[in-house]
């Protein structure tokens, strides 16, 4: 691995944790030991204070614009992670009686559909397991539940570097979706969905802010037998501060939404990553010394999934990439090859060097 300093960089294909816009560590770097005119770092201010209050305020405002959300949604910075999601979500939103339709496209998915299936009844709308995930069902191919309590999806399948390209057609069922890994990678339309979920950590900023848009009238289902942490209803008449949040993950992600905002919004970084996965797609596909896992018409445009023809080349392209400072493309452990995690803040010269890896690897090794 190459000698690194305090100020050089190499590139950061990870999954999560994952890149974060430079600009942001840079304006965090410059605030850490006090925020201008405060006399404190942001780790230190309380979260009831007029200064917090308004860094909160100011991330969900700049959320609002990027993805258009209506007023009749609730913006919500929680804590756990999408794996606590899979337990509040039907927690709060499979009532009694009810069915929940999941539709199972890869590992998250699978995890989310055994966590529900604690709380109540569980409908598998459709599911590509038999495929080792390695496409995105047709709309054609799923069996939805009339008066469902929700239809469940996974909008993009970090592992196993799938993607919805179109929603799923869910008429007047509420669609609710775990997006941790794709989430403003492009323009949203937020009233498609009842209640949308994800991790800051993949697309968003650091590790332990979780994002939930929920639309109001569904918070009438959080009933007051929930534990008070777990309940939606609680956090919303409480502006997401009914307990101490993660003050310092929500400055970050504030500071990543006003990077976004200053990029031209999610039209420009839909523009920006399609292009990126565009030029890697085109490197996989080009002589078939990489062979891509998931099907051309479901692949992700976050996590870009590949093999080579045996694992010891798989071993020697990831000791050979690391050394070249392109760090993090061991694919996930379950199911091996390789990964290029390209999210909305991985810079498209990271793209572009690791493609000349690719070639190079290809002709020493090919």
């Amino acid at each position: 691995m190459p000698t690194t300093s305090a100020t050089t960089r190499i590139h950061n294909f990870s999954a999560g944790p994952a890149v974060l816009p430079l600009p942001v560590l840079e304006e965090a770097q410059r605030e850490l030991l006090a925020l201008p005119g405060v006399g404190m770092s942001v780790m230190e201010i309380s979260h009831r204070s007029k200064t917090f209050e308004d860094i909160l305020s100011r991330a969900v405002e700049d959320i609002r614009a990027l993805a258009h959300v209506p007023d009749s949604y609730k913006v919500l910075m929680l804590q756990g992670g999408a794996s606590l999601q899979f337990s509040m979500v039907p927690m709060n939103l499979l009532g009694p009686g009810a069915a929940a339709d999941y539709v199972d496209t890869g590992s998250w998915a699978d995890k989310a559909i055994k966590e529900a299936r604690k709380v109540g009844t569980v409908n598998l709308a459709g599911s590509t397991k038999a495929e080792k995930y390695s496409r995105i069902p047709a709309e054609r191919e799923l069996t939805l539940t009339p008066g469902a309590a929700y239809v469940h999806i996974t909008t993009n399948n970090t592992i196993e570097g799938t993607q919805w390209t179109a929603l799923p057609e869910v008429g007047g069922v509420p669609l609710v979706a775990d997006a941790s890994s794709d989430i403003f990678h492009a323009p949203l339309d937020v009233s498609r969905f009842g209640l949308i979920y994800a991790g800051a950590q993949k697309n968003l900023g650091p590790s332990g802010v979780t994002l939930v848009i929920v639309r109001e009238d569904l918070l009438a289902r959080s009933t007051d037998v929930l534990p008070v942490m777990m309940n939606y209803r609680v956090h919303a008449e409480n502006n997401s501060l009914y307990n101490t949040p993660n003050t310092f993950g929500i400055y970050i992600l504030g500071l990543t939404m006003k990077w976004l905002r200053s990029q031209g919004g999610l039209p420009a970084m839909a523009r920006v990553n399609q292009r990126k996965a565009a030029k890697l797609y085109a490197e996989i596909d080009r002589t078939g010394f990489y062979r891509g896992t998931a099907q051309p018409e479901s692949r992700s445009l976050m996590n870009v999934t590949f093999r080579l023809a045996t694992e010891e080349l798989e071993k020697l392209f990831v000791k050979e990439s690391t050394a070249a400072g392109l760090d993090g493309l061991k694919g996930h452990r379950s199911v091996g090859g390789m990964r290029a995690s390209i999210y909305n803040a991985f810079p498209e010269e990271g793209v572009d060097a690791l493609v000349d890896f690719m070639r190079e690897f290809e002709r020493k090794h090919g």
